[in-house]
């Protein structure tokens, strides 16, 4: 006959096991279920943000075109003084920069600067407006001045997408952050956490022995 005691932990067992599979099937949904909502929530980040780069590069392609009309008007009117002395603006300029006369001399780069300034925001422009669908982020940080970019940003405005462009994009940008969460926070995380059960069970395995 098995005594009482002994009789009760063969009974309890069972019971065990069965809530340990409770414990265990539970913790599996519920790490499912948040995973779930991670992976929503950095759908809707995604394709919200990146929806707004067509958006973004339109309005600085609009204050760079007002700043580029500015710069030719500038340029027009050096060019007008050089005509009237009868020289090309380059050769006015150097006459400037060579001249005896010191105080005439920071014209010359004052003149040498607005040149410079039209040719790269001119540049600038081209490249971004002849850049295809997805080359325009790289043609846009490749020539991106500065303050208009930052002015374009205190004043941007967001926008529902509505071109094919505005939904590749947000498309592009759900992919970006799926592919960012499960390759560089995800996967390495779960990577430390099963070498840190494995190394918990062979540590005990090993205390058993």
């Amino acid at each position: 006959m098995i005594p009482n005691n002994q009789s009760a932990r063969q009974t309890a067992k069972p019971a065990n096991r069965f809530i340990r599979f409770l414990k265990m099937s539970i913790g599996k949904r519920a790490a499912a279920s948040g995973g779930a909502i991670v992976d929503r929530v950095l759908c809707v980040a995604g394709a919200v943000v990146f929806s707004q780069a067509p958006e973004f590069m339109q309005q600085y392609l609009q204050r760079l075109g007002g700043s580029l009309d500015e710069a030719r008007r500038i340029v027009a009117q050096y060019e007008d003084v050089a005509r009237q002395a009868g020289q090309t603006l380059p050769d006015y300029i150097t006459r400037i920069n060579t001249s005896a006369d010191q105080a005439a001399a920071p014209l010359g780069a004052v003149m040498e600067n607005a040149v410079a300034r039209m040719n790269d925001l001119a540049a600038a422009s081209a490249a971004l407006q002849d850049a295809p669908m997805f080359g325009r982020p790289f043609a846009f940080f490749a020539h991106m001045d500065a303050s208009i970019a930052k002015n374009t940003w205190l004043a941007f405005k967001p926008a529902v997408p509505t071109t094919v462009e505005g939904l590749v994009y947000a498309l592009a940008g759900i992919a970006v952050m799926l592919a960012v969460y499960h390759g560089c926070i995800r996967a390495p995380a779960s990577y430390c956490w099963r070498e840190y059960k494995r190394r918990k069970t062979g540590k005990a395995a090993a205390a058993v022995q």
